[in-house]
């Protein structure tokens, strides 16, 4: 693929869009939720949408930002990986279950919420919850426009 569909930020109405869940994503990355947890966040949300434009995305910032790729390599299998901290596992469970939200019958399950809230205090867990939501928007517009990956380059859209 060597094109998106079309590109979604010279068309107004999704550009307008696109600069305020942007705008959303400043105040989550300026909330008190670390961003290491945020890196992992969003870059496991992105392996599990199949969106190849956020993982490159998120994989690059994230190593720019001091990441070591070791972890980064193990999100996807997580639960197996040694590298992560109780509180980073619990972050990655709730992503996992807030973005396969459909595999649940009953949403995000009580124990994933409980273990997440034994790691994160109120702010933090809303920064979370927030997060998530938000990276999993930006997921299925770039899925739904094929917005190719491979030439982000760390920190272009700041």
């Amino acid at each position: 693929m060597s094109a998106a569909r079309l590109n979604a930020l010279e068309i107004p109405t999704v550009g307008e869009f696109v600069k305020h869940i942007v705008s959303a994503g400043k105040v989550i990355h300026d909330s008190p939720l670390p961003v290491s947890t945020q890196n992992l966040v969003t870059l496991r949300a992105s392996q599990i949408n199949g969106c190849g434009f956020c993982t490159d995305m998120h994989f690059k910032d994230a190593v720019a930002a001091g990441e070591d790729t070791v972890r980064l390599n193990l999100v996807a299998a997580w639960r197996e990986a040694t590298l992560f901290t109780e509180a980073e596992r619990a972050a990655l469970e709730l992503t996992e279950a807030g973005t396969r939200i459909a595999d649940a019958a009953g949403g995000v399950p009580d124990e994933v919420w409980e273990n997440a809230a034994k790691h994160y205090d109120e702010e933090q867990l809303g920064a979370l919850v927030s997060l998530i939501a938000l990276i999993n928007t930006f997921n299925r517009l770039n899925v739904l426009v094929q917005n190719p990956a491979g030439s982000y380059q760390p920190g272009q859209f700041a």
